[in-house]
């Protein structure tokens, strides 16, 4: 007779979700030291794309700040909104998160390690998500302080303006009438 194995014993098979990442890896960093290291970075981009999805998956769906996306562009970025992304660093291993403004591109993290950048993105992400919450604050403070002030009506402006007027008006013509007429 043969004995079922027991499953206590036998190491847990990886997840799937497991295995690719390492794959990618284990891809990346043969790719990065050969010949394609285009590819390489879009790889490593990719395996930081999904350290940010339970990120991601926090961020309500009203909330339609961020846009996370790969490009494949001359040189791979992985955007996180309109003004920042992540790129590679020189070495194509170094993960460079940087943010464009006006007076040009600063760079808010750089590391080696994933972990510091999804710190960095998690940082930047609740950041913009506050100044969201502010200007949606004060946009709503000065709608409701518009709303409190009483609201004076057109009608009576309008019948103020036309009697006097219309007082002018008979005066001017009282005043032309009294004048005594010079031939």
């Amino acid at each position: 007779m043969s004995e079922a194995p027991d499953s206590s014993t036998e190491p847990r098979p990886l997840r799937l979700r497991e295995a690719l990442r390492q794959a990618r890896i284990e891809a990346a960093d043969r790719t990065g030291v050969v010949v394609d290291l285009r590819d390489a970075e879009v790889a490593r981009l990719e395996i930081l794309n999904e350290a940010l999805d339970p990120l991601f998956a926090e961020i309500p769906s009203q909330i339609d700040l961020f846009d996370r996306a790969i490009s494949q562009g001359e040189t791979p970025r992985l955007w996180i909104d309109v003004v920042a992304h992540v790129v590679m660093g020189r070495d194509k291993r170094q993960y460079r998160f940087v943010q464009d403004t006006r007076n040009g591109r600063i760079v808010l993290a750089e590391s080696h390690d994933i972990g510091a950048i999804v710190k960095a993105v998690t940082d930047y992400v609740a950041r913009r998500m506050v100044e969201r919450e502010r200007a949606f604050g004060v946009a709503r403070m000065q709608a409701q302080a518009s709303s409190e002030t009483p609201r004076r009506g057109r009608f009576w402006p309008f019948v103020l303006g036309f009697v006097l007027g219309a007082l002018s008006l008979f005066g001017i013509a009282l005043y032309e009438s009294l004048k005594p007429i010079n031939f």
